[in-house]
């Protein structure tokens, strides 16, 4: 694969990169399945009451099958991909985001090796372009424009990818390249004192107003201190250390304890606002911008808020003049002058991504109940453009139109699966249903919330069982669930119901 920003002189080898697999690995070639063939392997979700949403689910189902892609002979393409449905070619943030829905689909099509053609691109020295063209296989960007790379979540996604599968096999493989990626943004994304940079492209939150003036907001680093850049790569030290934990290879992530510890000490001492209660970016005169953008909740989903913090922070999602806007939830807070209630993409637009990262987060700190209210107004949202257009959006307006309408964003692109996907699919499994797997303790842990009849049939679980889950209908929240569980596999199913505060335990053998 010849690529012409590549340069033998610029490169320092990383070690890691003697193990990837990926470089040399002759490309695939198996055909593509369509959605007809396909759909009744699918996992199919039960609602009564709610076939718009059921409608919604298949939509985007057909328009992901319809973006699968073959490598293209000479790219340096190894694995058959689903297409960002953007620009003609993979993004690494969106890719990572389109395969924690298409994960779902996983026994019809490998979603998860579109991140080995970003493995296949890495560089000696672990550098990985963000976004590389289909067509050539070239990068997109030169690999020290400070727009060239990140945000680092691929170490993010295939951890889900464990948790749902438990492929050590495949863990094994990614490995390597992960830690020498992330060792390049180390050596290559951070200020002298070890906090971390990027920009608004690089964080993909393209014109999200948190730079000093003067500074572009899309391409500059703007010498800031960017917390969500700090926090993905605390996320990352404490992923790759579990990952080391599982594969035996504890001694290659040593230093990542020492940088997972500083990076927490900076995130809490340094961008942390106690009187406002929020997370900032700190800019190159040691002062917060004072910008609450959703970036800030990746503080979340690394578990880094201390317990005597995360009820205000977590308050602000919850603040009808900040995050709890009709569609939650925006990229900026409402009570920003740069708020834009029609969305002006990430100046307050509601985007997949950062909503799925934002649940997610609430659910480690155990706010089941807020994360399943949130994605439950979120989806049913998505649901009601949907139903006057037939289709899906890159984002959504935060706000009603002037008729009291739900509408897109402003600008955003139809057809967009894309990471839209993740609303029907996954946003409806996780957090609308509740059900959260765990294949490394063989266990499916159901948060039901829903009066409604519910559930899933031909829910995937592990590298092969196979479960139906359905709750019955019920006349308060109060009410014991009853439900139908089958599984081709022995399993375990834990519910929780009432506000989490009852549980029970199943064994299905």
């Amino acid at each position: 694969m010849e690529n012409s920003f590549y340069s033998e002189f610029t490169i320092i080898e990383n070690r890691f990169m003697k193990e990837n697999v990926f470089t040399h690995m002759e490309p695939e070639d198996r055909p593509l399945p369509t959605y007809e063939c396909e759909k009744e392997k699918l996992p199919r979700p039960v609602w009564d009451g709610h076939a718009d949403t059921l409608r919604c689910y298949d939509k985007v189902w057909r328009l992901a099958f319809g973006n699968l892609c073959k490598p293209t002979p000479g790219t340096g393409y190894v694995s058959n991909f689903i297409d960002t449905a953007f620009n003609g070619c993979i993004f690494m943030w969106d890719s990572s985001f389109i395969l924690m829905f298409g994960k779902y689909g996983a026994r019809s099509f490998d979603f998860q090796g579109t991140l080995n053609n970003f493995y296949s691109h890495q560089y000696p020295d672990g550098y990985v372009c963000r976004e590389i063209e289909e067509a050539t296989g070239r990068d997109h960007f030169t690999r020290f424009d400070p727009a060239a790379t990140g945000p680092n979540v691929m170490p993010w996604c295939e951890w889900e990818y464990f948790k749902n599968f438990g492929d050590k096999d495949r863990l094994a493989k990614v490995f390597p390249c992960l830690m020498a990626y992330h060792e390049w943004l180390r050596d290559n994304h951070t200020w002298r004192d070890g906090t971390y940079w990027s920009s608004g492209w690089g964080c993909g939150m393209d014109n999200l107003p948190r730079l000093q003036e003067g500074y572009h907001v899309a391409f500059s680093h703007g010498h800031m201190v960017w917390n969500d850049a700090c926090m993905q790569e605390l996320l990352t030290c404490k992923i790759l250390i579990d990952m080391a934990a599982v594969l035996g290879r504890e001694d290659d992530v040593q230093a990542l304890h020492a940088e997972r510890d500083y990076l927490m000490h900076v995130v809490n001492d340094l961008l942390w606002d106690d009187k406002t209660a929020f997370y900032y970016d700190l800019w190159k005169n040691d002062r917060w911008n004072y910008v609450k953008h959703i970036g800030a909740y990746w503080a979340l989903l690394a578990e880094i808020v201390p317990d005597d913090r995360a009820d205000r922070f977590i308050a602000h999602l919850e603040n009808e003049n900040e995050f709890a806007t009709p569609c939650p939830v925006p990229a900026l807070s409402a009570d920003h002058p740069q708020f834009d209630p029609d969305g002006d993409y990430w100046n307050g637009g509601v985007w997949a991504p950062t909503n799925y990262m934002v649940l997610c987060g609430l659910d480690k700190y155990g706010r089941f109940a807020l994360s399943h209210k949130i994605a439950r107004r979120y989806l049913d949202y998505v649901v009601s453009v949907f139903n006057d257009t037939d289709t899906v959006f890159e984002n959504y307006a935060p706000c009603p139109d002037e008729t009291g309408k739900p509408h897109k964003g402003n600008p955003s692109r139809a057809d967009f699966v894309g990471w839209t996907g993740l609303a029907p699919i996954s946003v409806l499994f996780e957090f609308v249903f509740g059900i959260k797997p765990d294949a490394e303790q063989n266990t499916i842990r159901w948060h039901i919330n829903l009066p409604e009849r519910h559930g899933v049939e031909r829910y995937p679980f592990g590298k092969e069982t196979t479960l139906t889950l359905i709750c019955e209908k019920r006349d308060s929240p109060h009410d014991e669930p009853v439900v139908t569980i089958t599984s081709d596999k022995p399993v375990t199913v834990e519910l929780f119901w009432d506000n989490d505060t009852k549980r029970k335990t199943l064994t299905i053998d």
